[in-house]
Order: C-alpha cells, then sequence, then structure tokens
C-alpha cells in the first residue's frame, strides 16, 4: 500500500534521523537524508502516472552493502574500517556514483545519494543508474601512504561488486583523482590477466596519465555555470554584475566562483567548515583558492570581514550557491535570504521546510540533480573515451557538456511551465519518464 501522496505545495515530512551521523556542525539537521530523498520523489509520483510496482521498485535500491575491512598502518597498528557501497538502481546502465571518505558516512546517507545519482543519470539522459559509497574515516587524521593502503584494500573487499560494465565508482567528498588511481590499479590487479589492460573505466574521476579525461576536474563547476547561465537569460540576469555568495570552497565551489568571475560576477560573501566572509568589493576567488588549499580552510583569510553562518545566508546578493555538504539551508536560513536564486551545487542541501519556504518567498530553486550533474556528464565521457581507446581534447570536452547542460535545462524549464511545477518536480518527472518507459518495455523478469 502507497501512503497518501504529498502535492507539490505539500510534500512529505521525513521523519527525524536517529544514525549514527554525529557532527558537531550545528547546521546539520536531524532529518534522515533517505527519507527527504523518497519524499522529493513522491513530488513526482504525484504529477505523474507511475504504477505502485514501479513506485516499490524504485523507492528502495537493489544492494546495499556493508564491508569491514582491516588495514595495518605505518605506525604498525591494524585498525579495522566501515566501507559501503549502495547499487540504487542499474536498468539504465552500470550503476554509478562516488566514493567519499568522511568521519560521518553512514547507511542512510549513502543510500539517498544513490538514489539522485539514479535521478540524475536518467535526467542526462545517460547509459548509467545510481550508486554511492564510501568509508567512515577522516583522511585528515592519517598519512598519505595510509590512505593509499585503505583505499586499496577497500578495493579489494569490493571485488567484484565493482567493475567497468556493473559498478563505476567516482570521486566525491574527501576523495580525489590519487584515489581513483590508486582503485583501479588495484582492481587491475585483482581481476584475470586478458582483461588487466581493459579495465581502466571501472573508475573515473582519473589522473591525465592514467586515462582520464581533460575537463573532469572543473566539470561540476562547469555544469553548475551553464544552469546558472541559462537561468540568467530566463530571468533577464546579466551575470556581468551579478553578485554571488558560495558555502563550500573545495573542488565545485572554487571552480564556479572562478568561472563565474571571468564571466564578471562578484563573489561578496563566501564561507566553509572553518569561517564565513563577506566583501561587498569581491573577492579573487584564485587566490581564495590558493589559501583555501594551503590553509585546509578559509578561516585567517586577510581579505573581508569575519562573519557569522546566520549572516552569510542572509547576505543580499542575486546567487545563492550551497556547495558544501546536505541539510544546510532549512526553515531559518530560508527565511533569512536575500537572494534571487538558490543554485544546488551540492548534494541535498535544502531540507523540505527550507524549500517549501524558499518558494513561497518567490526565490527560485534548482535542484541538485540538475546543477550538479555536470561532473556524472563528464564522467561518462572519461568512461566512453576509455572504452573507445581514445582521449578527446577539452574544448570538445566542454563542448559536449555545455550542449548537454544546456538541452537538460531547456527540457526542465519545459517540463516544469507543462506540469505548472517546481524545478525539482520537474526534474525528476524527465527521469522517471525515462525510467518507467524502460520499465514498460522490459518488464519485470521471471
Amino acid at each position: 500500500m502507497i501512503a497518501s501522496e504529498p502535492t507539490p505545495s505539500q510534500p512529505m515530512r521525513p521523519k527525524k534521523n536517529q544514525n549514527e551521523d554525529k557532527t558537531t556542525d550545528t547546521s546539520k539537521r536531524n532529518v534522515n537524508l533517505f527519507e527527504l530523498a523518497n519524499a522529493q520523489l513522491e513530488r513526482a509520483f504525484s504529477v505523474m502516472s507511475v504504477s505502485d510496482a514501479l513506485r516499490t521498485i524504485l523507492k528502495q535500491p537493489k544492494n546495499e552493502l556493508i564491508i569491514h575491512f582491516p588495514v595495518k598502518l605505518t605506525n604498525g597498528k591494524v585498525e579495522l574500517f566501515k566501507g559501503y557501497r549502495v547499487q540504487h538502481n542499474n536498468i539504465l546502465g552500470p550503476f554509478k556514483g562516488g566514493i567519499r571518505y568522511h568521519q560521518d558516512v553512514h547507511l542512510d546517507e549513502c543510500k539517498a545519494l544513490a538514489a539522485w545519482m539514479t535521478w540524475k543519470c536518467a535526467l542526462q539522459n545517460l547509459p548509467f543508474g545510481g550508486g554511492k559509497g564510501g568509508i567512515k574515516f577522516d583522511p585528515r587524521n592519517y598519512a598519505i601512504e595510509d590512505i593509499e593502503h585503505i583505499t586499496r584494500r577497500f578495493t579489494h573487499a569490493l571485488g567484484n561488486n565493482i567493475g567497468p560494465e556493473w559498478d563505476v565508482p567516482a570521486p566525491d567528498l574527501g576523495t580525489d583523482s590519487q584515489i581513483m588511481d590508486w582503485m583501479m590499479d588495484t582492481y587491475s590487479n585483482i581481476v584475470s590477466m586478458i582483461d588487466k589492460q581493459a579495465v581502466k573505466r571501472v573508475v573515473t574521476g582519473k589522473s591525465i596519465a592514467c586515462a582520464g579525461s581533460a575537463g573532469r576536474e572543473e566539470a561540476t563547476g562547469r555544469g553548475i555555470v551553464h544552469c546558472i547561465t541559462q537561468w540568467a537569460s530566463d530571468n533577464r540576469v546579466d551575470i556581468a554584475g551579478a553578485t554571488i555568495a558560495i558555502q563550500g570552497f573545495g573542488n565545485v565551489g572554487s571552480h564556479t566562483a572562478k568561472i563565474l568571475s571571468r564571466m564578471g560576477a562578484t563573489l561578496i560573501a563566501v564561507g566553509d567548515h572553518t569561517g564565513y566572509l563577506s566583501s561587498p568589493e569581491g573577492f579573487n576567488p584564485y587566490k581564495l583558492e590558493e589559501y583555501a588549499k594551503a590553509h585546509k580552510g578559509l578561516k585567517g583569510y586577510q581579505s573581508g570581514k569575519a562573519i557569522s553562518r546566520e549572516e552569510f545566508f542572509a547576505t543580499k546578493c542575486d546567487i545563492m550557491v550551497p556547495a558544501a555538504m546536505e541539510l544546510q539551508v532549512g526553515a531559518a536560513e530560508a527565511k533569512a535570504m536575500n537572494c534571487r536564486v538558490v543554485v544546488e551545487a551540492a548534494n541535498g542541501p535544502t531540507d523540505l521546510d527550507g524549500e517549501a519556504i524558499l518558494l513561497n518567498r518567490g526565490i527560485q530553486l534548482l535542484p541538485d540533480i540538475l546543477v550538479n550533474s555536470g561532473g556524472v556528464v563528464v564522467s561518462y565521457f572519461e568512461w566512453l573515451q576509455n572504452k573507445r581507446s581514445e582521449q578527446w581534447d577539452i574544448t570538445d570536452v566542454r563542448a559536449r557538456l555545455e550542449t548537454r547542460m544546456n538541452s537538460t535545462y531547456r527540457a526542465a524549464a519545459d517540463k516544469a511551465h507543462q506540469l505548472k511545477v517546481d524545478m525539482r518536480t520537474a526534474c525528476y518527472s524527465l527521469a522517471l519518464d525515462r525510467l518507467v518507459q524502460v520499465y514498460t518495455r522490459r518488464g519485470i523478469w521471471p
């Protein structure tokens, strides 16, 4: 029996979460992320005709893996690590999604992120399904040699649960191209001799030297900018002269800021887990990035004025970009915001109360499954290059990404207008359209 369905204006409220995520960041709400993801999905169900059977299938992952594995560290001690891999859906193709290294990784988080990957891939019409995983530890507390050993041992423990035509991991929070290079190398050494050189596409986000793709590191940020550009055109906003506030200044936030600055936008507020800053004259995103990498955060940066987290979200600007962790925008932040649009560069940054308040206030919201999907689009390009033994030029990668992002944005905007719904519901509806067509043709075996 399916629970009573919410209307777009009155979405289901996920239950309070009692899981193991005990972060000290008071901005992280006590919300079950997987129930949030399913509540968003229910909004799309409410405007579509989807069978009860398919609703049941799409609301749960196919596989949930929890792996405990020992690693002997460089200090001689043996530590037991906990790893996850959730495989949500593969009706369109191999599971696809990141591996994150973070002390707060937990099962329901991975389930939510895997589900969002299913919708992203279907929305972008990619031959992938959704997956996500990670290891529950803080890599900042370990030597690089230990991180390599942990990565290789985790990859070995996953074994044939990943593969170039089955499940293709990628970088995420706390991981990068070096981690992917180690995963690919480890996997290539545990498969049969005949496959050793044919499995480079087992992961994406690798370094260029190890068969990665040009433009992959910037892909998520560049995709975000394409969505902002489309929104600005629709709403008669000139990006040259627009003001931006960005929460989170890692890979995604910094690339978004740098590209927008080259287009004439001004970054007037910025923040991360170490603190928040404002500057009416604008920050130099290149210097900010350099400082953040050197000091592992923005705290202590000499330019601008230190502000509170509450002041950051109340900053008057044209475009607010949450590019940090999930569940950062709730009712308090939504009530305080003084912007024209919220661009969800992070996964799941806005809870249901926050989103409802933003929409009721007339503040537009561009959803994560559209906005930050540039990363998986270029991951697909990398996977395809590896499959064909090709190496595309960066101008070719950028052109293909721009075409795909602009086309998907326009389709989502048209769907929102057609159904008279918000952009998130429109994006889910597009993704569901593609999944329903495949399930209808293939059926349920046996």
